[in-house]
């Protein structure tokens, strides 16, 4: 709870980094520069939707709790990947090459505020402004899973 007693969400960094971490939006808010992404996704249900987020670049977040690859060698950054879950169990998966600069440098972010509002009590939202489906956004993220890939059975170590 913060100052006002109001309930602030939490998040889990975790997997295979040096730093595994705990996050709130406040934290998120503070700890990394703020990015914004004015987007527009088809929803099935509901029909084009716009909103205006704000957030940190995900890479951002994770490059700070270590990952265990060597940034200088794009091969060991390409067989990366990540895993977000959100409250209502919803979770989608990204590849560390789609959000890499040297890559698709794809700005997503992990949302502090949607449309002006903040997010704390809602949690953080992942954003993939290139999508043109929202079905990788992720609200109430909960959990941020980062590992290496270990590749496809029947593929020989160090492929």
């Amino acid at each position: 709870m913060d100052q006002r007693g109001t309930r602030t969400r939490a998040f889990t960094l975790w997997g295979d980094l040096d730093r595994p971490v705990t996050l709130t939006v406040p934290e998120l808010r503070a700890g990394w520069e703020q990015h914004r992404a004015e987007v527009t996704f088809d929803c099935a249900t509901e029909g084009p939707r716009r909103h205006v987020f704000e957030g940190p670049l995900l890479r951002e977040v994770v490059a700070d709790a270590g990952p265990p690859f060597d940034g200088r060698r794009r091969k060991d950054r390409s067989r990366f990947l990540l895993a977000v879950a959100g409250e209502d169990s919803h979770h989608t998966v990204l590849s560390w090459a789609e959000i890499d600069a040297d890559f698709g440098n794809v700005p997503v972010l992990l949302a502090t505020a949607m449309d002006g509002q903040g997010l704390d009590r809602a949690g953080s939202q992942l954003v993939v402004p290139s999508d043109r489906c929202g079905a990788r956004y992720v609200s109430g993220v909960t959990q941020v899973w980062a590992g290496v890939c270990a590749g496809p059975a029947g593929v020989a170590p160090g492929f």
